[in-house]
């Protein structure tokens, strides 16, 4: 079951496509995050959504907003797709421990080994304020994380 709406979102620390050290924490009392769970990497459905992300990107990510993409792909894997996307926000790996971080947020499909496509807003003192959860085969609408991010 996905972490419940005023719940205070997990921490955590993972790795970007660029191996860097991305922590939740960090942008506490500075930026509202929008916290997108996919299943993987170079696939149909994620595909799209990503570059659905990108394309809406001055208007997600900005002085006020963050995003964050985590999959349970190896960073050098999020590296490749997101060099070959165009992707301009950060892949975050949920590699090792697999899926440790989906499954902190309710999030994890035990028997595909992935995340299904969950989606979080979190506001600036960590505290989920909207979300959405669909299966593996049904893409999210980036109009809605808007939508959220307005409501704060």
């Amino acid at each position: 079951m996905a972490i419940e709406i005023g719940a205070q979102a997990p921490d955590f620390e993972l790795k970007n496509q660029h191996g860097e050290s991305v922590k939740l924490s960090d942008f506490r009392g500075e930026k509202n995050v929008v916290l997108v769970f996919y299943p993987f990497a170079f696939t149909g459905v994620c595909t799209g959504e990503v570059c659905e992300i990108q394309k809406e990107l001055p208007r997600l990510q900005n002085d006020a907003v963050q995003v964050l993409a985590v999959s349970a792909d190896s960073p050098f894997s999020l590296r490749v797709f997101g060099d070959q996307q165009g992707l301009e926000y950060p892949l975050l790996s949920d590699f090792w421990p697999h899926g440790e971080v989906s499954r902190a947020y309710g999030v994890f499909n035990e028997d595909k080994g992935c995340a299904v496509r969950g989606t979080f807003v979190i506001d600036k003192d960590g505290v989920v304020r909207w979300s959405v959860v669909n299966g593996l085969p049904d893409a999210r609408d980036t109009q809605e994380y808007l939508a959220a991010l307005g409501a704060l």
